[in-house]
């Protein structure tokens, strides 16, 4: 005859907490990303520097590719950081008991 199971009234031991995704990009990241926007802020400024005699045409437009790649640049790299941190934040966070010992 079977009996039907008892209801388990404690609790596994190890205690499983879900952190939950850090989802906010890092500083380094935000850093980078400022500094693509400060990059595409002078581009926009090129013409005003070539009307202020600051710059000539062909100095600007070296400038100019110059500074699209430098921007593009730091675009990849803070994408990439926060891209890279995200992965490791949600690794950590569904890998194991936290500091309890039970890994994955």
């Amino acid at each position: 005859m079977s009996l039907p199971l008892p209801t388990p009234t404690t609790h596994d031991r190890h205690q499983h907490t879900s952190t939950g995704t850090d989802n906010t990009p890092p500083t380094r990241s935000k850093i980078s990303g400022v500094l693509a926007v400060v990059a595409c802020a002078a581009c926009c400024a090129l013409p005003f520097l070539i009307a202020a005699g600051v710059l000539t045409t062909a100095g600007a437009a070296i400038l100019e590719k110059t500074l699209y790649a430098v921007a593009a640049g730091l675009v990849v790299l803070a994408l990439g950081m926060w891209w890279l941190h995200r992965r490791r934040t949600v690794a950590e966070a569904t890998c194991g008991c936290g500091g309890a010992g039970c890994g994955c």
